[in-house]
C-alpha cells in the first residue's frame, strides 16, 4: 500500500495549509475535499490510485490541520489559497478533482488559473450556480421562494446550521454520525474503525458559517441563481471536465448536476454512478477509480 504522509506549508497570506502527499509518477493530481471533511476523507482513494499519479490532498482553510486565521465569504478566496499552495509546492500544471464544496473551489481555481488545470473532475459537486440555502418552515421544509441571504440569517437556520454548529461545539460525534448515515453513507458505510477516524476528523472544522455562506452565493454561470448574478467565469475554464454523480445522492441534486452540464456544454462528460450516493468512495471505490483513471489517461 502506498505511503501517505501528512505535511503542511505556510502561505504568504499567513494561513498554513495541511496536506497529504502520496508518491507517484509524473502526473500530478490534486484532491480538494468538501464540507464536513478534510483530506483525510480521500485516504482510501489515495491509497488505491495508479502509481503513475503523484497525489496531493489538501486541507482547505479551517479544516483538518490547516489554520483559520481569517474568515472568508467566497470560494474564490479558497481558490486563492489553492493557488498559493501549489505555487509553494512548485506545481505549475495538474489534474484537479473536487468533491462537493471542493468541486466549487476547484472550478473557481480552474477559472482563475486556466493554464494550470489540465483536466478537471467534479465528484458530487455543488452547481456552477452554487448550493442554495432556503428558509425552512415550522415543519422543517424548505420555502423555495425565500433564500437565506446573510450570515446572520444562516446562523438562525434551525435545520442545517444550528444542529451542526452545536455538534462541533460539544464534540457530539453521535449526531455527526446520524447526519452522515441519513444523508451521505446511505448505501454503504466505512468500516467502524475508519468511520471513527472520519468522525474525529469532522470535528476539526471551524468554518461552517463561511462555507454555507460561500456555497449559497457561489455563481460562476451566465444565469442569475435567485440570489446572485452569474459571473460567467465558467467560460474561462478550458480544461476537459468529468462530472460524476451518484444516482442516490441526497446532498447534491440531479438539478444541480444538470446545471453544471448545461453551463459547461461540450467541455463536460457525464457519468452516472450506479448504487452510489454522496460518497462514491465508500459506495463503489473500484468504479470511481476506474472512471477517474480512464478520464485522466
Amino acid at each position: 500500500m502506498a505511503e501517505i504522509v501528512l505535511k503542511s506549508v505556510e502561505l504568504d497570506n499567513g494561513e498554513t495549509l495541511g496536506y497529504r502527499e502520496r508518491s507517484g509518477g509524473d502526473k500530478v493530481l490534486l484532491l480538494v475535499h468538501g464540507n464536513m471533511q478534510s483530506s483525510k476523507h480521500w485516504d482510501i482513494l489515495m491509497e488505491r490510485l495508479s502509481p503513475e499519479f503523484k497525489v496531493y490532498g489538501v486541507d482547505l482553510r479551517g479544516f483538518g490541520i490547516s489554520t483559520y486565521h481569517q474568515s472568508f465569504d467566497s470560494l474564490k478566496e479558497l481558490a486563492g489559497d489553492l493557488k498559493q499552495f501549489v505555487d509553494k509546492l512548485g506545481i505549475s500544471r495538474m489534474f484537479l478533482m473536487g468533491w462537493s464544496t471542493g468541486g466549487g473551489a476547484a472550478m473557481q481555481f480552474s477559472a482563475d488559473y486556466p493554464q494550470m488545470t489540465e483536466k478537471l473532475v467534479l465528484l458530487a459537486s455543488l452547481s456552477t450556480r452554487g448550493f442554495p440555502l432556503y428558509r425552512v418552515n415550522e415543519a422543517g421544509e424548505p420555502v423555495l421562494s425565500e433564500r437565506l441571504k446573510t450570515k446572520e440569517e444562516i446562523k438562525g437556520d434551525p435545520v442545517r446550521y444550528i444542529p451542526l454548529s452545536g455538534a462541533y461545539a460539544t464534540r457530539n460525534k453521535d449526531m455527526l454520525r446520524t447526519v452522515w448515515d441519513s444523508l451521505i453513507y446511505t448505501h454503504n458505510k466505512p468500516e467502524e474503525e475508519k468511520y471513527e477516524e472520519y468522525l474525529e476528523d469532522m470535528l476539526t472544522q471551524r468554518n461552517l458559517l463561511d462555507i454555507y455562506y460561500a456555497n449559497n452565493r457561489f455563481n460562476m454561470s451566465r444565469h442569475h441563481n435567485g440570489l446572485t448574478e452569474g459571473t460567467g467565469e465558467v467560460d474561462n475554464i478550458k480544461a476537459p471536465v468529468l462530472v460524476l454523480w451518484g444516482e442516490n445522492d441526497r446532498v447534491v441534486s440531479r438539478q444541480m448536476t444538470d446545471e453544471i452540464l448545461e453551463d459547461f456544454g461540450d467541455k463536460a462528460e457525464f457519468v452516472l454512478l450506479k448504487n452510489s450516493g454522496h460518497s462514491p468512495l465508500i459506495d463503489d471505490l473500484e468504479g470511481l477509480i476506474a472512471e477517474t483513471e480512464k478520464f485522466l489517461k
